[in-house]
């Protein structure tokens, strides 16, 4: 990269620290008009954005790139109202900056309370999906914060189609355009450059494969937030409804294989694997999902591949999945213990204190009862939409909504009381 598109690089990173001490002081409705603002200019470029989608997908298509990879990477009309959905959702949420919280009066008449803030400006780091650029942005804007818009190669046509609407937006509230900004070249020194403004930067949210988020965590000067991967799983117990598990499993592995939250891993209770392991194994073959399992899941169905240790710690992100049979509870938890990514966990159990007993002892960020790993999503959680899912316990853990992205100070109201 040349000096000048360094120089080009930080000067991002410096519009967006003026531009974050503009939205952190307008008010809560203003920012909100801004929202508001981007879901118009979503809606009257949606030809556009779609248009420049499909220069990204020729491009996936020529370079050979996975099913699941692009249908991340899709956009239609369908999937446009969806991401203007989720923009008038978080507009039309509770206010965040500015609330007071934890009132207490102390022994000396002190008044404490916390103020919800902005953290100022946020760099996201992305790969595939292109409606990152929109929920960062709706999110960032939610929460008083700038943020700089780095997504990857693949979706560098779409981005920056989605990045015009949200300056539209922005301008069309009166709020600076440099607020959300997408970063305008694909060349990877940029991500070096940025990890380096720490000056300008307050917080770094990478998402994306492995990978990414390893390169990015060892490189920056910036405190990271990081989602490593999804090994998520589903643990059918012994007191399952099968009918039940079979639709939740199917859910959780296929409804879009792709993405984080789907399941990567099926647990079996031994007490039902002679009947459930069969009838799943061939719930899964016949809608073209290869199961890799242990040696009693091949016994119990041929179509069952050999898995291998490597398996149990894979996040797919295809149409594999991994089946394991366990004796128990605690063989389960063990497992996920050995090989989960703290992402999300399921188990179907028709017993209340075994479910009770699974929420308390699994750690993981999003912890589910009867129900498919794939609401461990921020719009399904009630947030209107996520910058990602937090792995990192420090701050935030699990998806991350406009909350995620503020902090709190203290505020100290007296009547002329001195320390003693």
């Amino acid at each position: 990269m040349t000096e000048t598109s360094e120089e080009m690089i930080r000067e991002i990173a410096r519009a967006a620290r003026r531009a974050s001490r503009v939205v952190a002081k307008a008010p809560n409705s203003q920012r909100n008009q801004a929202l508001v603002e981007i879901a118009v200019a979503l809606r009257k470029s949606s030809a556009q954005i779609i248009a420049a989608n499909q220069e990204d997908l020729e491009m996936a298509v020529a370079k050979n790139l996975s099913s699941a990879m692009i249908d991340r990477l899709t956009l239609s009309e369908t999937r446009i109202q969806n991401i203007t959905d989720a923009v008038c959702s978080i507009a039309k949420a509770p206010d965040l900056v500015g609330r007071i919280e934890r009132r207490q009066v102390r022994p000396n008449g002190l008044r404490i309370a916390r103020m919800r803030i902005p953290l100022g400006v946020i760099a996201m780091i992305y790969e595939s999906r292109p409606n990152v650029t929109i929920d960062a942005a709706a999110l960032c804007i939610k929460a008083g914060n700038a943020v700089i818009l780095r997504g990857g190669s693949e979706a560098a046509a779409s981005n920056r189609a989605l990045g015009e609407a949200v300056s539209v937006g922005l301008l069309a509230a009166g709020l600076p355009a440099e607020t959300a900004q997408v970063v305008p070249t694909t060349d990877r020194a940029a991500i070096d450059i940025l990890l380096a403004c720490e000056a300008e930067i307050d917080l770094v949210i990478p998402r994306g494969g492995e990978g990414l988020i390893r390169a990015v965590s060892e490189k920056s000067r910036i405190p990271v937030i990081k989602h490593y991967k999804g090994v998520c799983h589903v643990y059918v117990h012994a007191k399952a409804d099968l009918e039940m598990a079979l639709s939740i499993a199917e859910n959780a592995k296929v409804h879009r294989p792709g993405v984080c939250n789907a399941a990567e891993t099926i647990l079996v209770d031994r007490g039902i694997a002679q009947e459930f392991v069969p009838r799943l194994v061939e719930r899964f073959s016949s809608i073209g999902v290869e199961v890799r399992g242990d040696p009693e899941t091949v016994v119990l169905h041929g179509a069952a591949l050999l898995a291998n240790e490597e398996d149990w710690g894979t996040e797919y992100l295809d149409r594999i999945v991994s089946l394991r049979v366990v004796d128990d509870l605690s063989s389960a938890i063990k497992h996920i213990e050995d090989y989960g990514s703290d992402h999300t966990e399921a188990i179907v159990t028709a017993d209340e204190k075994v479910a009770e007993k699974f929420l308390h002892l699994v750690n993981s960020s999003t912890v589910v009862v009867n129900a498919s790993t794939r609401f461990a999503d921020g719009g399904e959680l009630g947030l209107g939409a996520e910058i990602g899912i937090s792995t990192t316990r420090l701050h935030a853990y699990g998806p991350m909504g406009a909350e995620g992205l503020t902090t709190t100070k203290f505020i100290v109201e007296g009547d002329g009381q001195i320390r003693q």
